[in-house]
């Protein structure tokens, strides 16, 4: 039986645009088979940060430039932006499998993952999107949706949502059945569409889930051997971009943790990557987590480099 990998693919394996992400895309597909032929069976979550709020952007400038054009929800646009980076994934990822004789199927599942509306996140909307506003023009909308608006470093005033952790992944079991039938699939994008449960079916809410978050909810509920978040850098690094910058082979969780008190991880950069990993490893009996580059997942999983977090 294959290791079961579950992958969390940041920004840098994306893009930006649509056409940049094509591009972009075709330098993902070769690590994700390269790890195929390592003998792992791969799961792959992505984040959706500029591409669901180009999405969010493109419809609310058409919406108050044309007034039959209709608003979209915030949910509705992670789902457009799930759809099309599966696309782009599974024609790139096909590609390459071919190109290499590797008879294997691709599939991209619109992901929901269900988030608890007593969440205190729902009580401090902290997460930037869509356009920038005059503080008169943001006050307006506030009063016509409820809208919650931030001033944005200088630049305005933006709307933000809350960011929620996953409880459940709903479709959890149609993903479990693809994998142990041998496809690659693609799911929990943008961390997955935040939905909540009211009686007995799931309502979209406006939020955003954080994709290394929702990633390792995802490589629980698959008991996949690791979690691998591949991101910008190589290794995880104390005293990031100082003179003093120190590069990490490993951390233990108690490690981790401390390193996170000690204020080393930037919130919005390494710290929930770390904080995923340790959720994961603690978790499982076994499991190992790893952080490390796009161009260097190979490697890391052979030992070679990369920063892995255990028990």
């Amino acid at each position: 039986m294959n290791r079961r990998l579950v992958i969390a693919l940041g920004g840098n394996a994306l893009g930006n645009t649509p056409k940049q992400q094509l591009e972009l895309v075709k330098k993902t597909a070769s690590t994700i088979v390269d790890l195929v032929e390592e003998g792992y069976d791969v799961v792959v979550g992505h984040g959706n940060g500029p591409q669901v709020g180009m999405v969010n952007l493109a419809f609310e400038n058409s919406h108050n430039n044309n007034g039959g054009t209709p608003e979209m929800p915030f949910p509705e646009c992670g789902a457009m932006t799930q759809g099309y980076i599966g696309y782009h994934l599974q024609q790139s990822i096909g590609r390459e499998l071919k190109l290499r004789g590797i008879n294997k199927p691709v599939a991209t599942i619109v992901t929901q993952v269900e988030v608890d509306k007593a969440d205190k996140a729902f009580e401090n909307p902290s997460k930037p999107i869509g356009s920038f506003y005059s503080k008169e023009a943001a006050e307006a909308i506030v009063k016509e949706t409820g809208y919650t608006f931030i001033e944005d470093a200088g630049r305005g005033y933006r709307r933000v949502v809350p960011s929620p952790k996953p409880v459940s992944i709903v479709e959890i079991e149609t993903v479990e059945k693809l994998v142990s039938q041998g496809c690659i699939v693609i799911t929990v994008g943008g961390g997955g569409i935040p939905v909540v449960k009211n009686d007995d079916y799931f309502e979209g809410v406006a939020a955003v889930i954080d994709k290394d978050r929702a990633s390792a909810k995802l490589a629980l509920d698959l008991k996949a051997d690791m979690l691998v978040i591949l991101t910008a850098v190589e290794k995880v690094s104390l005293n990031f971009n100082k003179p003093e910058q120190k590069d990490l082979d490993e951390m233990s969780l108690d490690e981790a943790q401390r390193y996170i008190e000690e204020g080393h991880f930037a919130k919005g950069s390494m710290l929930p990557k770390v904080e995923s990993c340790i959720e994961y490893v603690k978790t499982t009996d076994n499991g190992k987590a790893l952080i490390t580059s796009l161009e260097k997942a190979k490697e890391a999983l052979r030992g070679q480099t990369g920063t892995i977090v255990h028990k």
